[in-house]
């Protein structure tokens, strides 16, 4: 990966609200797997434990590999699962808490705690969302704040620059929490150059490296990601080397072909071919009512309710229209 957080994914929405959050601070973040094997995020300046759903000591808990904690050598902050996970996995203990967070809480800060807690009040709100608690820290780790009902509510060994949050600072309910993931991010020696500017400048590089010497045949159905992914395309390789296309397949919204053409055309790209193909996707679908008996029409498989196709099927007679004007 390019310098910036990895985000480890236990699970739920955390993870990409984590690395959401990070790329709001012009921070790169990319999420991976908790099976990820470490030289993957070769490049990581720091890695980010979700939260999830599972407890550490729950036979079902998510497939993980150890080197992402105990191999890695930068900063490394956990939330609430990925928390309680770092802290059992470098030799802490993990029960079940006495009593179960959920909702707001108010954090105490530990008066002479600063660095990833620096610039926060004494006494902070904070989202928790937990049974499990972190009873006994590992070596080198010490209390930084705490709630009413969780002692370990934050936890950490500074000198190595190793962090525990039982709460969810990722979540608009912890007000502060931007200020605590841009406090990590600091630590992590990375470079604040994720802006929309340097995105499209990665995406040319990317779209031309990936593409080499070869043209491009792309399908634009007319929302954003095609339309973007078309015009990127085009900028990377140039119009000689990219081929559109856009099929009116009878259920669009009105006068939507009509909008997405003049739309592009007026952006000056003269290179997507526009297709009406209405009438044979309504005649494939004649007869039927069920959405998926249409789906599996269109596609030539027979549904188990539906009628034995009697033309072949529109896909497969469009795919040999495309290999002979691409050819």
């Amino acid at each position: 990966m390019r310098p910036g957080i990895a985000v480890i994914d236990f699970g739920g929405q955390y993870a990409h609200l984590i690395a959401n959050r990070v790329r709001r601070l012009q921070v790169y973040s990319e999420i991976f797997p908790p099976t990820a094997d470490i030289k993957d995020m070769e490049g990581a300046r720091g890695i980010i434990l979700s939260g999830g759903p599972a407890s550490v000591y729950d036979e079902k808990q998510p497939d993980f590999n150890p080197d992402l904690i105990l191999g890695y050598e930068g900063p490394m902050l956990g939330l609430c699962y990925g928390h309680q996970l770092m802290c059992q996995t470098l030799g802490g203990e993990v029960a079940p808490g006495d009593v179960r967070e959920y909702g707001s809480a108010r954090l105490h800060i530990e008066p002479a705690e600063a660095g990833i807690l620096s610039g926060l009040a004494a006494v902070e709100e904070v989202w928790m969302s937990h049974g499990d608690s972190v009873e006994e820290l590992p070596d080198g780790f010490r209390i930084m704040a705490r709630t009413d009902d969780c002692p370990t509510a934050a936890v950490g060994d500074p000198k190595r620059h190793i962090y525990g949050f039982q709460f969810h600072p990722e979540v608009a309910h912890t007000p502060n929490g931007m200020k605590m993931l841009e406090n990590f991010v600091s630590l992590c020696d990375v470079p604040y150059d994720w802006t929309m500017a340097s995105y499209k400048d990665y995406s040319l590089d990317a779209i031309r490296t990936q593409a080499g010497d070869r043209n491009v045949f792309l399908l634009v159905s007319g929302g954003v990601d095609s339309c973007v992914a078309y015009v990127l395309f085009n900028m990377a390789l140039g119009a000689d080397r990219v081929m559109g296309l856009h099929i009116d397949n009878g259920f669009m919204r009105k006068d939507e072909t009509r909008l997405v053409e003049a739309f592009l055309r007026e952006a000056g790209f003269d290179n997507l071919v526009v297709e009406d193909a209405s009438e044979a996707f309504l005649l494939t679908v004649e007869g039927l009512a069920e959405p998926e008996a249409k789906r599996l029409r269109i596609q030539g498989k027979q549904a188990s309710d539906a009628p034995a196709p009697s033309r072949r099927s529109y896909a497969e007679s469009w795919s040999q229209y495309v290999r002979g004007r691409i050819v």
